[in-house]
C-alpha cells in the first residue's frame, strides 16, 4: 500500500484492469463527525483510495485527492485544545496530507460551529464554503466520490 498506517484494503483479483496512464482527480465530501476521541472513517476512506488504486498499478502522481470537510465534521479538522481533548484525525489529516491530499474546510461551518482559522490542524485550508470548494475542485476536473 501507499499509506501503511491507514486505509486497509483487499486485493480483488476479478477486476477489470485499469488503462495504462490513468489518472484520478477525486474529491471526498465529508459532513459525518468521527465518534467522540475516534478517527473519523471518512478521512480514512481517502487513504483506502489511495491505497487500493496503488495497488491497480496507479501512481501515486496520478492520484490527486481532495477532501472537503463542513457540517459537524468541521470539528474533526481542529487541533487537540480546539478539539476538547485528543483528536485522533490529527495523525491520519498529516499522513495524507504527505501524500499529497488537499483538505478544504468550510468557511461558513467552522464559523457557525466558532471553529477560527487558527483552531484548524495545520495544512487545513479555509474555503469560504464547502459549495465554492466543490465548484472549484470540479472546475480543475475533479469528480465527487460517493460514499
Amino acid at each position: 500500500p501507499l499509506i501503511t498506517e491507514y486505509g486497509p484494503v483487499i486485493e480483488v483479483e476479478a477486476a477489470a484492469a485499469l488503462t495504462d496512464g490513468v489518472n484520478f482527480n477525486v474529491a471526498f465530501d465529508v459532513t459525518e463527525r468521527g465518534g467522540t476521541g475516534g478517527m473519523n472513517r471518512r478521512f480514512e476512506s481517502a487513504a483506502r483510495f489511495l491505497n487500493m488504486h496503488a495497488a491497480a498499478g496507479v501512481t501515486a502522481a496520478g492520484m490527486n485527492v481532495a477532501i472537503v470537510v463542513h457540517g459537524p465534521a468541521v470539528k474533526d479538522l481542529t487541533h487537540n485544545i480546539a478539539y476538547g481533548g485528543k483528536n485522533a484525525n490529527g495523525a491520519l489529516i498529516e499522513t495524507l496530507q504527505a501524500h499529497g491530499v488537499t483538505v478544504y474546510v468550510c468557511g461558513q461551518s467552522a464559523a457557525a460551529q466558532n471553529v477560527a482559522a487558527d483552531d484548524l490542524l495545520p495544512g487545513v485550508e479555509m474555503a469560504i464554503s464547502a459549495m465554492t470548494a466543490h465548484a472549484l475542485l470540479q472546475q480543475k476536473g475533479y469528480t465527487l466520490n460517493p460514499f
